[in-house]
């Protein structure tokens, strides 16, 4: 290593000494999904970003998605995959597919991705534990102006996060890895949109940070860049003016839920970059968009 490499990791390092100061011993809730969860060298990067979090003593909890998962399987067992206003219309085959793809074979993918690099992650489900109680979510049509009902099948909506079992896996220093799905109170299934289910934990935990991982800069101004620090009034009036629309509006609404119910700060960061979640939790620039409570 020369000089000039020398240099610039003893900058990295000093740069990162606050932020560990700063979130020792805070819970930190991650979203997992996009291209970071399909790239196996971003994969191998996040597992280890994980695994520095918990060793600096940060509490890391990752919720996981896996859309394309579930439909390339649907797919291959002859089911159509039918949605109304993004969310997958969820019948009891199909559910039985969801459960089979997050609740096995994405979670334990990404536990053994985290434990191979030296952590000690566990996965569950919503289930387990009891530990997202849910109900049937209603949908509104997706026509302008429509009142109907839709029927999108187990399809839920958390009620309570059970956060003792959480609690019992961090302070025994494992690293939680959640598939949403929720449990009814008569022990039937749903499936939940895990953006959702990461904003609600982090709410239920007072978490220091909720962090999403996109496949985007961030929340993008009218000239496409990104933007980097908002408030909740800030993000209010881009989603007004319709600078904020489509595919980002259900992670901005997840963030605005989470930051009114306590969260100190959201970031929704490219998870196409590699080592972003070191890069925004450890450094002064980060790789994203950060919202914040207003003042």
């Amino acid at each position: 290593m020369n000089t000039s490499d020398s240099s610039t990791t003893a900058r990295v390092l000093t740069e990162a000494l606050p932020y560990i100061q700063k979130f020792h011993g805070h819970t930190v809730v991650i979203k997992y999904g996009g291209n970071a969860m399909v790239d196996e060298q971003l994969k191998q990067n996040f597992a280890r970003d994980v695994v520095l979090m918990k060793l600096v003593g940060i509490n890391p909890i990752v919720v996981h998605g896996g859309g394309p998962q579930i439909g390339d399987l649907l797919d291959k067992l002859g089911i159509e995959s039918k949605f109304v206003s993004g969310m997958r219309i969820t019948d009891a085959d199909t559910m039985d597919v969801v459960q089979m793809v997050l609740g096995g074979l994405v979670n334990k993918e990404i536990v053994s991705l985290i434990n191979t690099h030296g952590g000690r992650a566990v996965g569950i489900t919503g289930k387990d534990g009891v530990l997202l109680k849910a109900r049937k979510l209603n949908a509104q049509a997706a026509e302008e102006n429509s009142d109907d009902q839709i029927d999108i099948g187990q399809v839920g909506e958390i009620t309570e996060v059970n956060v003792e079992v959480l609690q019992t896996l961090t302070e025994s220093q494992f690293i939680p890895i959640i598939a949403p799905i929720g449990v009814g109170d008569g022990g039937e299934s749903y499936n939940i949109n895990a953006d959702i289910v990461a904003g609600k934990i982090a709410e239920a935990l007072n978490a220091s940070k909720l962090v999403l991982l996109t496949n985007t800069p961030g929340i993008l101004d009218a000239n496409q860049n990104p933007l980097s620090g908002l408030s909740k009034k800030d993000v209010e009036g881009l989603i007004k003016d319709g600078t904020i629309n489509e595919g980002m509006l259900p992670k901005v609404d997840c963030a605005l839920s989470a930051v009114s119910g306590g969260v100190s700060s959201v970031q929704i960061i490219d998870g196409r970059v590699p080592h972003a979640l070191l890069l925004e939790i450890f450094t002064d620039s980060g790789v994203g968009t950060q919202i914040l409570a207003d003042a």
